[in-house]
């Protein structure tokens, strides 16, 4: 399993790789539309490798897209944490109840010993 997992990685490497060289031309990111960028006077403009800006992109959309899920999910990890705490005071209780049983026995025997 270590080996497969070894090889797609290896396999992984060597696409990333062959598109950061085949897209390794630079490009120029504006920050805003030039009609936008000359109505507010702010321009503002950075040249990248083509490949940069692909990988960039791929990994703001993963963040967003763990983000998203994170916070879908928080009722499910809410109620699992509702449960895990109902469940602990059962146990306990449970257990307060199983210790008292014990001691109620224990009284019934020491007063049957002394009375045999």
């Amino acid at each position: 399993m270590r080996f497969i997992r070894y090889m797609f990685l290896a396999v992984l490497a060597l696409c990333l790789i062959a598109v950061a060289l085949a897209n390794a031309q630079a490009v120029t990111l504006n920050l805003l539309p030039e009609a936008l960028a000359q109505a507010t006077g702010y321009r503002f403009s950075i040249e990248l490798p083509l490949f940069v800006v692909i990988f960039a992109s791929i990994l703001a959309g993963l963040l967003m897209g763990f983000v998203w899920e994170w916070l879908r999910e928080h009722k499910h990890r809410a109620e699992a944490a509702r449960r895990r705490g109902e469940v602990k005071k059962l146990e306990g209780e449970l257990k307060r109840i199983k210790t008292g049983s014990e001691e109620q026995g224990d009284a019934v025997l020491a007063l049957l010993e002394k009375a045999g």
